[in-house]
């Protein structure tokens, strides 16, 4: 694991978008396209920002990304489908966009993830971590024992607040209580990892995740097992840091 503490937010996103490049295009180089792991939230607005500039043959790039809502519309302001394709789409043109599908036959849409996302290694995943340390929606406790790709989850109440407090849903009674998310497994196969974590509000998860051992009430802990992580903070999220660690 190699921990990056930049001075601002957007430094960590131009930062973190510089290095995805790199592995993307490495990716590219060797074997002529990559595969691609996305997450989304108000924490990679920066790096979205920054990617899209970035110096990339999206016409080579496969692009997934982590959870849906289950039954939200694409119009609800809160839909990681439409949040996808207002920060990447509406730039780049990529080889194929596989939408994990929250509305309709649920376990057919698992089955089709599963089997999209199994076709060939993900070369690159950007991976979250939220206030209560979940990586995709994968809450505390998480799931370590699973080997599926996809499943059903529930959304513990910090996760919800976090929804609120970001400003997707008008209420936090809106907020789903279930949401379809890649698996913490499913996670941890992708051969690199980057993960933009900034902002006072990450401080806590970001202490514990570091400082903890691997818990799954702590689910980012996992991630320190993975051979190839890289974690971008900034100063704010990483202000309760000790020293040493």
């Amino acid at each position: 694991m190699e921990v990056k503490i930049l001075a601002t937010a957007e430094e960590l996103g131009i930062a973190a978008a510089r290095h995805a490049a790199d592995v993307i295009n490495e990716s590219i180089k060797k074997k002529g396209s990559a595969r691609l792991l996305l997450s989304t939230g108000a924490s990679q607005f920066e790096f979205f920002k920054a990617v899209v500039k970035a110096d990339i043959d999206w016409s080579r790039v496969e692009v997934f990304h982590l959870d849906e809502y289950i039954n939200m519309s694409e119009e609800h302001p809160a839909s990681f489908k439409k949040y996808l394709k207002e920060r990447l789409l509406a730039f780049v043109n990529v080889k194929k966009m596989h939408f994990v599908e929250g509305m309709g036959d649920i376990e057919q849409n698992i089955a089709k993830c599963t089997e999209e996302i199994r076709k060939a290694p993900i070369d690159l995943g950007l991976i979250g971590i939220g206030e209560n340390a979940h990586i995709a929606f994968n809450d505390p406790p998480a799931n370590f024992d699973t080997k599926e790709a996809f499943m059903v989850v529930e959304l513990d109440d910090k996760c919800r607040e976090q929804q609120f407090k970001e400003g997707w849903f008008k209420t936090k009674a809106d907020v789903p209580t279930v949401a379809l998310s890649m698996t913490v497994h499913q996670i941890m196969q992708c051969k690199v990892i980057i993960s933009c974590v900034p902002y006072e509000s990450k401080a806590v998860a970001i202490q514990r995740t570091l400082e903890e051992d691997v818990n799954n009430l702590t689910p980012a802990t996992i991630l320190k097992t993975h051979n190839n992580l890289f974690l971008y903070l900034d100063k704010d999220s990483a202000a309760l840091l000790k020293s040493q660690t």
